[in-house]
């Protein structure tokens, strides 16, 4: 009886344990904090397009919001560049994003949820000296350093590279880094610290339309995260030819990149003298760079936009695009000075892919896509309001997924009945930050949406004047 009772506990213990097992097997994955609802009493701008009704819009934030803990402060206009970290001060995360045309960057601060409560000014105008475009946020797990923020000046030949502490806290000063040169730069993009171990590779695009067109420039440091000691190059093609639109589609060109000598000696202007002796490619207007994502040899597979200039003045020969082209630029893997460059998509070729193409100037590639961004160039021949695409990097089909919501029939907004006067700022892949696939942050510009009420929005003297908003929204199922 005694060994009955025995052998009988033994097996209600083990089928106990079996539940308890079976049950911890089955249990539900932690419900992610982060809520999907709108946050701003802007609605978002854009409209999504025929095969993308599943996407989800929501609105984070604008410039005619107040936030709870800070509610003097107001969003500045033109939202550009932007990066998204966790708060290094303690829990949510923080978004730094450039608002271009107040020359000022501003930070956000967002609770757990992804909820903004709190907006500050880094850089106003004096400190941010230029118009503030792209940027990128350069993190440890990604690039090897950080995190720092590097937002790059405009429409100076003497402009500089802004590098910022995600963490700090009030007007920054002295963060002009000279290590990156002079250029009237768009973006300066590190490379994933696994193409080049040991190295860092920064990749800089130059937004200039002048007699030496744009640049594509490459600094190259031997130290991980060194943006001071390093040397920097420009890209040429192998065979010396200069000319922009002697690169066709279809066709693969060797290039590499020239070393610019004593380069932190010179002035932008002195850079710019030496376009010609080392035959650089003249591209009209580098725009935003990026790198497909997923490993080493993927982030040596570089796009860039050349977003185009009018057919007139330096360009009146047809030299450089006008309305616009897309580039990859494939690094050799062991050296990053050497490569293979082609033009993927040609917005002036009349039966192309990209034949509506209105000047594409942001960027954003991710494991499968290239998403681009049109910043029309004014030019009076604008059919639509500006498009997002997604180019599809396997199979090379081009689709539209979004247009610019001018919302004509609200006069807050005093849209005109022109198309292609707004644009777009950044397209940022926050999916790992924040734990939810398929997530993206987008700045938008409604350039005509101006009040006093958003005047001198970061208190600076440069740009005391400047009273545009802007608004940056949160997509939701956007593939990557």
């Amino acid at each position: 009886m005694k060994i009955t009772t025995t052998i009988i506990t033994a097996t209600a213990l083990s089928a106990i344990a079996f539940y308890a097992c079976k049950k911890s097997d089955n249990k539900e994955e932690p419900k992610s904090p982060i809520e999907f609802k709108n946050h701003s009493i802007t609605p978002a701008l854009i409209k999504k397009q025929s095969g993308f009704d599943n996407l989800e819009l929501f609105t984070l934030f604008s410039s005619e919001d107040v936030f709870a803990q800070s509610p003097g402060y107001v969003f500045g206009g033109s939202a550009d560049g932007s990066g998204t970290i966790k708060n290094p001060n303690g829990e949510g995360y923080v978004m730094l994003v450039n608002n271009e045309d107040n020359y000022s960057l501003s930070k956000i601060t967002f609770d757990k949820t992804f909820k903004p409560v709190k907006g500050e000014y880094l850089l106003n105008s004096d400190a941010g000296q230029w118009r503030l475009c792209s940027g990128t946020m350069a993190t440890v797990a990604e690039n090897g350093f950080g995190p720092f923020y590097l937002c790059v000046g405009e429409s100076s030949t003497e402009a500089q590279v802004h590098k910022i502490d995600p963490a700090a806290t009030g007007i920054q000063s002295n963060t002009a880094t000279a290590g990156l040169g002079h250029w009237s730069g768009e973006n300066a993009v590190p490379l994933n610290k696994d193409a080049y171990p040991g190295k860092t590779v920064i990749i800089i695009g130059e937004d200039d339309d002048s007699k030496t067109g744009g640049q594509v420039v490459m600094y190259v440091s031997n130290t991980v995260g060194n943006l001071d000691n390093g040397k920097q190059y420009m890209l040429k093609r192998t065979d010396g030819n200069q000319k922009e639109t002697d690169i066709r589609t279809g066709s693969t060109y060797d290039v590499e990149f020239v070393e610019i000598e004593n380069y932190k000696t010179l002035t932008g202007t002195q850079i710019q003298d030496q376009v010609d002796p080392l035959k650089a490619i003249k591209f009209g207007r580098v725009e935003d760079v990026d790198y497909k994502k997923g490993g080493a040899a993927q982030s040596r597979e570089i796009y860039f936009n050349a977003t185009g200039q009018a057919a007139t003045g330096e360009n009146a020969d047809n030299s450089r695009t006008v309305k616009g082209r897309v580039y990859r630029l494939i690094l050799d893997a062991a050296n990053p000075l050497k490569g293979k460059l082609e033009c993927i998509l040609d917005g002036d070729e009349k039966t192309g892919p990209a034949k509506a193409f209105q000047n594409p100037d942001n960027i954003c590639v991710t494991q499968n896509y290239v998403y681009i961004q049109e910043d029309a160039n004014s030019y009076g021949d604008e059919t639509h309001d500006a498009y997002i695409y997604q180019y599809n990097i396997a199979s090379k089909e081009l689709k539209v997924v979004f247009e610019l919501d001018h919302r004509r029939d609200d006069p807050k907004f005093k849209a005109t009945a022109a198309k292609g006067n707004w644009e777009y700022g950044s397209l940022v892949d926050i999916s790992d930050v924040i734990g939810v696939p398929n997530t993206f942050t987008l700045c938008i510009q409604p350039h005509t949406w101006k009040t006093d009420a958003f005047k001198n929005a970061d208190k600076g003297t440069k740009r005391a004047s400047e009273n545009q908003g802007s608004e940056v929204i949160l997509i939701k199922g956007l593939p990557r």
